[in-house]
């Protein structure tokens, strides 16, 4: 049994076992299972999906989620000012890749200048920036002009060579991993989108695959390799107020893989 599969059992196992100690009482059959997130959400936001799974919870999930106000991609400028807010310096944005922290006013196309990463690529589907995927907050995040030119459009995989200034990023000719840090969070952007973009409002069905060199498909890579990061690197603090801000002030939608992160494993 692989080692990510034991752990994610002892975990269940031991959170369920402290339940039990503490009075409470065993989860019925359709509720959330021992380990499972809670939030505020769910008796609202996420009411019409809670105790489903698998393809259920998938369809469920994207009527929720699609329900959104959709902004201009000149729009993103300034949002990602406030969602990528560096939290120990208020003048500046924390870069996804590389982790530096950027004054605001420096965003564009210069070397220096940090711009809009879209984590799905945008050539995945080929939806460029149009209002829709293209300008969806929830995959969208601010980074190095440089670092974004050497992750391109390329699929996500463990393994290659030190992107310089990437924080810890790592590339080669077919993929990119991001710094330990962001690997959850750029794995719970991508689930997002293939529940967000299901094919049905003008926009490409986007899924997750196993392969790289997806090319203009729409599809991203890979599938294995992004569920064992939403597992390595579950949702700080950070990524978490990132959701509400998109959620309250933008979008007024939310990723619900960052409130809820073992929904990846019950669809995929």
């Amino acid at each position: 049994m692989p080692v990510t599969s034991i752990r994610r059992r002892w975990k269940s196992l031991a959170l369920a076992t402290s339940a039990v100690l503490v009075g409470l009482a065993v989860p019925a059959l359709n509720a959330p299972s021992a380990g499972a997130a809670t939030t505020a959400y769910d008796d609202t936001y996420y009411a019409a999906a809670i105790g489903k799974s698998g393809t259920a919870l998938k369809d469920s999930l994207h009527t929720i989620i699609s329900d959104q106000t959709k902004i201009s991609y000149s729009a993103v400028w300034n949002a990602l000012k406030v969602t990528d807010q560096d939290p120990d310096n208020s003048g500046n944005v924390i870069l996804l890749y590389s982790g530096l922290s950027r004054s605001k006013s420096l965003n564009g196309g210069d070397t220096g200048d940090w711009n809009r990463e879209h984590v799905w690529a945008k050539s995945h589907g080929d939806f460029g920036t149009s209002t829709g995927p293209g300008t969806d907050l929830h995959h969208l995040r601010p980074e190095d002009v440089r670092v974004n030119s050497v992750r391109g459009n390329k699929d996500f995989d463990d393994g290659g060579g030190t992107v310089s200034n990437g924080g810890g990023s790592l590339t080669d000719s077919d993929s990119f991993e991001p710094r330990d840090a962001v690997k959850g969070d750029v794995a719970r952007m991508i689930f997002y989108m293939a529940v967000r973009y299901e094919g049905g409002d003008g926009w490409a069905d986007l899924e997750v695959n196993s392969s790289v060199n997806n090319g203009s498909n729409p599809y991203i890579g890979k599938l294995a390799v992004l569920k064992a990061w939403n597992d390595e690197d579950p949702p700080d603090a950070f990524e978490k107020r990132r959701n509400q801000v998109i959620h309250d002030s933008y979008q007024h939608n939310r990723n619900p893989f960052i409130d809820h992160p073992e929904w990846v494993e019950s669809i995929w």
